[in-house]
């Protein structure tokens, strides 16, 4: 059984998702606007939060900044309106998980929700650390550091980099990225990949505009070199 976080304000959807994650065996904790699931979320502890994009008071855009800024590594699920892909890039970029697109069967939400709360269950690789040079990065812990000074990562950033370290030395595409790092075979877009990548390079690179540990493969997709 997970403890699950619902940020939804309509009822009928309340009620709906409630039922069905509770019929799951899931403890559902359900809030109607982004202020009152913020609160909540920074006060109680739960496995995933599922959270609608537009709210009352605060958007889901916001709740999910605000929770990421906190250092809360809950995993998020996000409700997007059909066809905005730019409420999916978006919410991706600021920490969300994975998103579901309204309208959704219940079946998908909940292979989306199973996913999420196997993926969070810590696994043991042994590959805990990276240390390249002067940039330690600890992935257990979501910390960073390049020549003694801290820097931060979302941490969608942060899993990205640990599948390109546990797959060192080797290429990556950016579907084996997409599938193993979100969990689905469903593109957003290469070029959200393309984004991640490039602020990685930003916080680990000497000169991100001519990388010496993160290479990209040109139609392939990228190799760490350790």
């Amino acid at each position: 059984m997970a403890r699950i976080l619902l940020v939804e304000d309509e009822p009928k959807m309340q009620r709906g998702l409630r039922d069905n994650l509770e019929f799951e065996g899931h403890e559902v904790t359900v809030q109607g606007d982004g202020s009152s699931g913020l609160q909540t979320l920074l006060r109680e502890s739960f496995d995933l939060v599922i959270l609608d994009v537009m709210l009352p008071q605060m958007s889901g855009f916001d709740v999910v900044r605000k929770t990421r800024e906190k250092g809360i590594r809950t995993p998020i699920l996000m409700l997007t309106a059909k066809g905005e892909e730019i409420d999916k890039v978006l919410g991706l970029e600021l920490g969300a998980d994975d998103y579901v697109t309204k309208p959704f069967s219940l079946r998908e939400l909940i292979a989306r929700v199973n996913a999420l709360l196997r993926r969070a269950v810590p696994a043991d690789t042994g590959d805990t650390m990276m240390t390249l040079g002067d940039v330690t990065v600890n992935f257990a812990s979501y910390s960073g550091s390049k020549d003694g000074k801290e820097f931060s990562m979302t941490p969608k950033e942060f899993e990205i980099l640990k599948y390109l370290w546990q797959h060192r030395n080797g290429t990556v595409s950016r579907d084996d990225l997409l599938t193993n790092v979100w969990g689905y075979d469903e593109s957003v877009s290469t070029r959200t990949i393309d984004n991640f990548i490039l602020k990685i390079r930003q916080k680990i690179e000497d000169d991100f505009a001519h990388p010496k540990i993160i290479f990209t493969i040109h139609g392939t997709g990228y190799k760490l070199i350790a």
